[in-house]
C-alpha cells in the first residue's frame, strides 16, 4: 500500500522544526547563508536541504499575511523524473513498490551534467539538486530507512502543530478531504494540490501561485513530453472521475 504525507499549510506556523529535523537526520552539512531580507532561509532547496519552508508575504484582504509552504519532493505516482533517468541509467532513480518513494541511488553521480538536468527539468516542481562535488543528485527519499523500520519521516515526527502527516495513501487522502472541508469555513479559497499525481498532499488557503512558482505543477518545458508524463496526463481525468 504507497504511503502519503498530507501537509495543512493553514496550520503551519514556519517554525522550521521539519527543515532542521530533515537536515539532522540525513547528516546533511550546513549551507551557508546570508540575510537576503526574508526570513526563508536558505533561498532555495540544495543538495544539502531537501526540505525548506517556504515564505511568501501578501496583502490579503487588506492585511498583510505570511503564507508558508514547507516545500519537498512530491513524490509523483508517475514519476516523469524516473522516466528520464531511466532513458540514460537506469537504477539511477527507483521507486520503491511498498512505499511509492521515489529514491536517488549512487548512481546517479554516473550522470552527466546534461542529463542530470534533463532529469531536474522533467520535475515538475523543480526538486532535484546535483552536489557539485560529488556528482550525486539528491532530493527527499521519505525518509525510506525510518518508514521501513516503522518510524515516521523525521519531518512528520518532528511537527508540533499537525501540519505534517503521514500514513497509508487512502488514510491521508480521507483525512484531506476532512480537513479541507473544515477549513473551507474560514478560508472558502483553499484547496488540494494534485492529489491524483503526487503522495504528498499540500492543502493550501489561498491560490497556490501565492506561495511559490512551483507549488503548482509544471510540465517539462522544452522538448518532447516522455511516454510516462503522456501517459500519467492522460490517465488524470479518469482518476479524477474514479474520485
Amino acid at each position: 500500500m504507497p504511503k502519503a504525507f498530507f501537509i495543512d499549510t493553514s496550520r503551519c506556523t514556519a517554525c522550521r522544526g521539519c527543515q532542521i529535523a530533515c537536515k539532522e537526520w540525513h547528516g546533511n552539512k550546513a549551507v551557508p547563508t546570508r540575510q537576503r531580507g526574508t526570513h526563508q532561509n536558505p533561498p532555495d532547496l540544495t543538495p544539502f536541504n531537501y526540505k525548506l519552508v517556504r515564505f511568501a508575504e501578501h496583502l490579503i484582504d487588506g492585511r498583510v499575511q505570511w503564507l508558508f509552504f514547507p516545500d519537498q519532493c512530491r513524490h509523483c505516482i508517475n514519476p516523469p523524473c524516473k522516466d528520464v533517468a531511466d532513458s540514460y541509467l537506469p537504477g539511477a532513480v527507483v521507486q520503491d513498490e511498498a512505499t511509492g518513494a521515489v529514491i536517488y541511488t549512487d548512481k546517479t553521480k554516473e550522470l552527466t551534467i546534461d542529463q542530470a538536468r534533463d532529469v531536474r527539468d522533467a520535475c515538475p516542481y523543480n526538486i532535484p539538486r546535483r552536489d557539485e562535488d560529488t556528482g550525486l543528485v539528491r532530493k527527499c527519499d521519505m525518509c525510506i530507512d525510518r518508514v521501513q523500520a516503522g518510524m515516521k519521516p523525521a519531518c512528520v515526527h518532528t511537527c508540533c502543530t499537525g501540519t505534517m502527516n503521514f500514513g497509508e495513501r487512502d488514510a491521508m487522502l480521507d483525512l484531506a478531504h476532512k480537513t479541507l472541508a473544515k477549513v473551507k469555513e474560514k478560508s472558502p479559497k483553499a484547496q488540494l494540490l494534485d492529489e491524483d499525481d503526487i503522495n504528498v498532499i499540500y492543502l493550501v488557503t489561498e491560490p497556490r501561485k501565492l506561495y511559490h512558482e512551483y507549488a503548482e505543477r509544471r510540465e517539462p518545458k522544452g522538448g518532447p513530453m516522455t511516454r510516462q508524463a503522456f501517459l500519467a496526463m492522460l490517465a488524470r481525468p479518469m482518476n479524477r472521475m474514479r474520485g
